[in-house]
């Protein structure tokens, strides 16, 4: 099998990448990445593309990529910088644009795009819902306005494109210890000190009760990305590890304690420190942490037979602690320490 991965060199596509070149029946990855990576593992053995997904001229450089695959699995986003949406739309919007009509144009037979739990509209908290549940997003967000974007174009490349076998992946939050100082660069900045977050040192944590999320380490996700390869499954699958993840065992993980606060004023306090240029994330991701339904993984438990092998606690844990140390991949443009 010949398979390309675009945005391969970062944080699940570098895990992707681990689990490609392990399968026997992969032949060739092709990586598709603005920046090439250094020749280490799992970096070594992909054939690289230099390119930026979101210029004029990529839709034809990804063709000549493309030619021959048997998947394309998307996975190129930008999450910064967001004060300038127009900027990040030309890659999360126009590269997905360009990433599609390349594949037809390729006639590559599947094409696996990665969504997000961030693309479903509110949902409930206390019951799990299927992949049906409506992709209308939390308007708030640029991220999730992205995916919602995302899902309606993807719904008319499906509608286009009957011959193409069409994969979307929902996941909740991907957690691993290789992005730990990206996660810090896009979330936290320079000003807020990484000891904060290593597990003991803040005696409580302010969080809203409504807060409950659901995470998948990048491996397992690496897993469910080529299982769908694998079998060939078009539609949506949810991805996420157990328990999903409220105050308490966000709590666990940071060896601390909880003590409930206002969503109201945890956002004012975020919107505040936003627009001050004192952290980069916006307070659309606590409306996303607080919106967001509680997914089913059922689907891809029964069609892929897919089942995580890290819980979510534990890979929240190796998150939060890669984060505190500045950890990285020194091979890796976007995962440099």
């Amino acid at each position: 099998m010949r398979i390309v991965v675009t945005g391969a060199s970062g944080n699940v596509g570098t895990a992707l990448l681990r689990r490609l070149v392990a399968a026997a029946e992969v032949d060739t990855v092709v990586g598709v990445s603005r920046r090439r990576p250094a020749e280490v593992e799992p970096y070594r053995s992909v054939e690289w593309v230099p390119l930026d997904i979101s210029t004029r001229g990529a839709e034809a450089r990804l063709a000549a990529a493309f030619e021959g695959a048997d998947a394309v699995l998307h996975l190129a986003w930008l999450l910064q910088p967001n004060r300038d949406e127009r900027l990040m739309a030309r890659t999360n919007i126009d590269g997905l644009r360009h990433v599609l009509g390349a594949v037809a144009a390729a006639g590559v037979p599947q094409v696996v795009v990665t969504s997000s739990v961030g693309a479903y509209s509110f949902g409930p908290k206390r019951r799990r819902v299927d992949e049906s549940w409506p992709t209308g997003g939390i308007a708030s967000s640029h991220y999730s306005r992205h995916k919602v974007m995302n899902e309606r174009i993807l719904d008319d490349f499906e509608h286009d494109h009957p011959s193409v076998v069409v994969t979307r992946v929902r996941p909740g939050l991907v957690m691993q210890a290789d992005p730990g100082a990206e996660l810090g660069r896009l979330f936290l900045g320079p000003l807020v000190p990484r000891v904060l977050l290593k597990p003991g040192v803040l005696p409580v944590l302010p969080i809203p009760t409504g807060v409950r999320s659901q995470v998948v380490h990048a491996d397992d996700l690496a897993e469910a990305f080529w299982l769908t390869v694998l079998k060939r499954a078009g539609g949506a699958f949810n991805i996420a590890s157990e328990p999903v993840v409220g105050p308490e065992e966000f709590a666990t993980a940071m060896e601390s304690r909880t003590v409930p606060i206002r969503a109201a004023v945890l956002r004012s306090i975020m919107s505040a420190a936003w627009r001050m240029h004192l952290v980069p994330v916006d307070p659309g991701w606590l409306d996303i942490a607080l919106g967001v339904p509680i997914m089913s993984t059922r689907r891809a438990r029964d069609v892929l037979g897919w089942s995580p092998r890290v819980d979510a606690g534990d890979a929240l844990r190796e998150a939060i602690e890669a984060v505190s140390e500045k950890r990285g991949l020194p091979g890796s443009p976007r995962l440099r320490p």
